[in-house]
């Protein structure tokens, strides 16, 4: 059997009297696009946190590509190939959009101490920003400031920025929160091509979106996982009808 690229075992997260993640335990194989779902409060965001090393776990290990990446920080996770899609780096507003992906592709090259004078005049990083700006759907306002983007046009951006990292697997935190159905439809059409080439744990409420996404589903309630499987287990599966889903996916 392969190793997974990701295998998370027994992780636990504590904030006071609180548990966040209890006991959580989750692979996920190259190439897969693992949907997370839940109720608010399942502890969704703080396990991409634990992964992604914006926060440490306080029992259990991160396994990457077979290395423990447990105690490694975010920017040593990120040079390792795992990318958070809006944590990787902070969008500069008053940047343009090629000038916030050729950073990120700067900082993937070790060149990041060089920092803003070198963006504007090296020719083959330009060009290798343009490339990823145009495979997210952003061409047409690739010079536009950042500032000026629609929400939409933010997210995809964010996602640019993460794949300018170079990234092996993906970690997309709620990609469609705020998106109206126009762009909704266009974020799920870019992470479907998307997961053509990156490995993808996605958390989304959008259950639309996940249907149409995942590979494999997991179910987070009370920071534990109380089912995986394909999109049409989950969806005859009763325990997590009672526990999240109820009556939406009675159509």
């Amino acid at each position: 059997m392969n190793t997974p690229l990701l295998k998370v075992e027994s992780l636990v997260k504590r904030f006071g009297g609180l548990t966040a993640t209890d006991q959580l335990s989750l692979d996920v194989a190259q190439g897969e696009l693992v949907a997370i779902i839940g109720p608010n409060g399942a502890g969704k965001t703080t396990l991409l946190s634990q992964l992604s090393g914006a926060m440490f776990s306080d029992e259990g290990r991160i396994l990457f590509a077979g290395e423990d990446i447990s105690r490694l920080p975010v920017h040593r996770r990120v040079h390792k190939g795992l990318a958070r899609s809006y944590q990787i780096t902070s969008i500069f507003k008053s940047f343009t959009v090629l000038q916030n992906v050729a950073l990120a592709v700067q900082s993937r090259s070790g060149t990041s101490m060089r920092f803003w004078a070198p963006v504007a005049s090296e020719r083959d990083l330009l060009e290798a920003a343009l490339a990823i700006v145009t495979d997210v759907g952003l061409e047409s306002v690739a010079e536009r400031p950042a500032s000026q983007l629609s929400h939409g046009q933010q997210r995809q951006l964010e996602l640019a920025i993460a794949i300018a990292t170079g990234p092996r697997l993906l970690l997309l935190d709620e990609p469609m929160a705020g998106m109206g159905r126009e762009e909704t439809l266009r974020m799920v059409e870019l992470i479907h091509r998307l997961k053509q080439r990156f490995t993808i744990l996605l958390v989304e409420h959008d259950m639309d979106a996940v249907f149409r996404l995942a590979d494999r589903i997991a179910v987070l309630v009370y920071g534990r996982v109380i089912a995986t499987g394909s999109v049409e287990e989950i969806r005859n599966n009763r325990e997590v009808r009672q526990a999240y889903l109820g009556e939406e996916l009675t159509v």
